[in-house]
């Protein structure tokens, strides 16, 4: 078999001899070149297979793990009312204490437009601010159509155009192509300092109070 050209795997499979064996056996057996030649080719598609065997296999585990995270997630969602005001305040609060304005007024810039329409339908829901009080701003890559993406950021967050004050151009992209997905960063504005200053003093005070209670917790258990 080794003379015809056969792999020392090849053999171990079929004959069910250790490899290990069959090296020590098969050494004085030279290989033509074609035969090395016809070997390597063989090696490099079970190479390949191989590979795309494990992206498969690592693909599928993911997709079992995404799945998982999902019905965590819907599990959790059963047991929260999205209609509950105090739950939809508190997690505005919670948003606005990383992504939010801390100056005097209220507002939040970001490049995903869920985040911003979850932060205007909370405040026309909680707050009663009407929809053509928002004011809004775009800061853009040097290849962008200011027209088009003021558009598309209109009719993503429902805001009217003419709501949409001014735009920013980074001249430092100037040269660099943009991906078709990215549509700059937009920032919305409420105007009401009174709304920031209660979102922020909720937040921080609610972290600060389920930090206390762990701590009371583990200063609990410590005692016992």
């Amino acid at each position: 078999m080794r003379k015809k050209g056969a792999s020392i795997r090849d053999i171990e499979a079929r004959l069910r001899i250790r490899k290990s064996t069959l090296s020590g056996w098969l050494k004085t057996i030279r290989l033509s070149q074609k035969q090395k030649i016809i070997l390597f080719n063989k090696w490099k598609m079970a190479l390949v297979s191989a590979r795309l065997a494990a992206v498969a296999w690592h693909n599928k585990q993911k997709l079992n793990r995404l799945k998982q995270a999902e019905s965590e997630a819907q599990d959790v969602l059963k047991n929260i009312d999205c209609e509950n005001p105090v739950i939809l305040e508190l997690a505005l609060s919670i948003l606005y204490m990383r992504e939010g304005f801390k100056n005097s007024i209220t507002g939040m810039g970001n490049s995903d437009p869920m985040i911003l329409k979850f932060f205007i339908a909370i405040l026309t829901k909680n707050f009663n601010i009407p929809i053509n009080k928002f004011r809004c701003e775009l800061h853009l890559r040097a290849d962008q159509n200011p027209s088009q993406i003021k558009q598309w950021w209109s009719k993503e967050l429902g805001i009217p155009l003419n709501n949409f004050l001014s735009v920013s151009i980074d001249k430092r992209t100037i040269g660099s192509i943009t991906y078709p997905t990215y549509k700059g960063v937009c920032i919305v504005r409420c105007g009401s300092v009174a709304i920031q200053r209660k979102l922020m003093y909720l937040s921080k005070t609610f972290c600060q109070k389920v930090i206390n209670q762990r701590a009371r917790s583990s200063i609990g258990r410590a005692s016992h």
